[in-house]
Formats: C-alpha cells, structure tokens, sequence
C-alpha cells in the first residue's frame, strides 16, 4: 500500500511517522516548500518523496495521489498526531467493498484538539450529514482505490480537498464507511496549518466554504 503525507515543515515528527508505518506500507512524503530539511530527513529514513511547489494541502495530496502505484492508497498528516496503525482498518474496509473509508478523530487526551478547530469541525460534519453523508469528521485519515479517486476529479488545491472529496464521493453514490481512529499531540517542533492558530482555522474555514458554494 502506498500512503501519501503531505508535507511542510514536518522534519521532527517525519523520523516518528515513518516508523509507525505498518509492515508493508510504503511512505510518500510530498514536500511543500520545507525549510527545515524535511525532504532530506524522509529520504534518509527510506519514504519516496514528492517535490510539489505550488503551496496547498489538496496540491500536495493531489500530487502524492499521481505518483502512487499502489491500487490502494492512504493519505494521512505528517505531523504525528496520527496513529498510522489504524490505516490497515481502512484498508480491509475498501478491499471489502467501500469505495473510502476514513477517519474520526478521537482524542487521547484534554487539550490535544482545539476548541475553535473542533467547532468547525463539528459544524461541517452536520452539513455534510445534511446532504446524505453519515460521517462526524473531515477524513483526516483515509484510504480509496486510486484510479476511481483520480476518475473522482477533486479539485481543491487547498485546505478544501476533504470536504470537497467527501462531496464528490456523496454525488457519485460511493460507499463511505468511517471507522473511529486515534488522534494525539503532535510531535514536538511541529505546528498544525490549521488548528494550530485561529488564523488557521478561519483560513481553512474559507476554502471549506468556497467548497461548499460550488
């Protein structure tokens, strides 16, 4: 299986992500524009890895997606709040008829999930529930078949690919299935594009909401 993670500034938690892999799973890390020697860090520890300049989370995830060979792939966040063992759930889901399987972050501790970024979340998770999709989270962890989510044609370049992922797959009739999964601090050194700053979140509350208005 190949698993895209996407990039940027993320060389203290990469040695920690990496290792957490399950036995079979090969890493694509997809650079964003590091200035902290993440491309070099991941390349020494064996991950395949993407340079991709335009900045955004969909450009990043979108390229990882092109150069995966895997029939199968995952994507998830390089920052190490992730329990990557929890991907093989995802994956028997798909191989078992789901069309994505994804992610419901539940937090392992106080504090590790901020009040505003839970609140967006919570507020998308019921517009989604609205247009037919039961799920409770954004698929921060997720996992498809990689030519039908190419034939998906996303087309967010930015914090919007989720939510425009989970649109797309609604309207196409796929089966989502969405499993709980794990979601810890990040690795120390690290900071979240998004949750981590009001600045952030409104940020990507933006590009959700350009999402939504198409």
């Amino acid at each position: 299986m190949d698993v895209v993670l996407p990039c940027l500034d993320e060389a203290g938690a990469l040695p920690g992500v990496l290792a957490g892999l399950p036995p079979g799973y090969r890493a694509i890390v997809v650079d964003n524009g590091s200035a902290d020697g993440s491309p070099e860090v991941a390349a020494s520890l064996g991950a395949k890895v993407v340079h991709e300049p335009r900045r955004g989370y969909g450009a990043a995830v979108h390229a990882g997606l092109e150069a995966a060979t895997a029939d199968i792939v995952c994507f998830a966040d390089a920052d190490g709040s992730l329990d990557l063992t929890d991907l093989p759930r995802l994956v028997a889901a798909v191989e078992g008829g789901a069309d994505l399987a994804v992610g419901r972050r539940v937090p392992t501790g106080p504090g590790v999930w901020p009040w505003h970024a839970r609140a967006g979340n919570v507020v998308l998770a019921h517009l989604l529930r609205g247009r037919g999709l039961p799920v409770r989270d954004i698929a921060p962890l997720r996992a498809a078949d990689r030519l039908a989510l190419l034939r998906l044609g996303v087309a967010d370049r930015a914090f919007g690919y989720p939510l425009e992922l989970l649109i797309k797959a609604q309207r196409a009739g796929w089966r989502v299935r969405e499993f709980d999964v794990r979601y810890g601090e990040r690795a120390k050194g690290t900071k979240s594009k998004v949750s981590g700053s009001v600045r952030g979140t409104l940020r990507a509350v933006r590009d959700f909401g350009r999402v939504l208005a198409r």
